[in-house]
């Protein structure tokens, strides 16, 4: 897949205030600081289609873009610790549960997850809830250039060993890294072939 436009298509404080773009859907989204602005910037191959901050909690709507009137990227807040008020982080998990309830065409969730720290408690709860749900997800890891190479599969073994304990078979999962460039390609193949199976129902 070859991206040639990315167009910001609003910010919203509600799912039910999201245009109905009438197109497959990939919503993104981690714990504050997982690196998801970067990811997104990585995936468009623009610099700052996504604003990029060391501030975690730095997006707080939900942020839709058409890809090449093709599909549509959903960058959501981040869930977990955000430098934001109690009663914001509570708005920010009511926004995420409606958006990922109601989005009739939402066709996967990218879960991105530190692939320098084990799986954190937060994100298990989140993708029990996906999978309580029923709604389709893959796993991103995320800074994968932070970890040598002789290093990696024990990054890998220990998330993957944490997530064997609450599913029979482990999900899709793509490593990515916005300083080397690492996983756009596999990334977007990816979606190319989820966008080819959504076209055929």
């Amino acid at each position: 897949m070859h991206i040639t436009s990315a167009k910001y298509s609003g910010s919203f404080t509600k799912s039910k205030a999201c245009p109905e773009l009438r197109l497959p859907e990939y919503a993104f989204v981690g714990r504050s600081n997982v690196g998801k602005s970067s990811l997104i910037n990585l995936i468009c191959d623009r610099k700052d289609l996504a604003r990029v901050s060391n501030q975690p909690g730095k997006t707080q709507t939900i942020n839709l873009y058409d890809i090449d009137n093709t599909w549509v990227l959903a960058d959501l807040p981040g869930y977990g610790y955000a430098r934001v008020a109690k009663t914001k982080r509570h708005d920010f998990k009511g926004m995420i549960r409606d958006y990922l309830m109601q989005r009739q065409n939402l066709v996967c969730v990218f879960v991105l997850l530190d692939f320098r720290l084990p799986l954190q408690t937060i994100d298990r709860a989140f993708i029990a809830v996906l999978g309580e749900q029923g709604i389709p997800f893959t796993i991103i890891y995320t800074k994968v250039d932070k970890i040598s190479a002789q290093q990696r599969a024990y990054h890998a073994s220990r998330i993957e060993a944490a997530l064997l304990e609450d599913w029979e078979t482990l999900p899709v999962r793509i490593p990515t890294s916005a300083t080397s460039r690492e996983g756009r390609d596999t990334l977007l193949a990816y979606i190319t072939e989820l966008n080819a199976r959504a076209q055929e129902i």
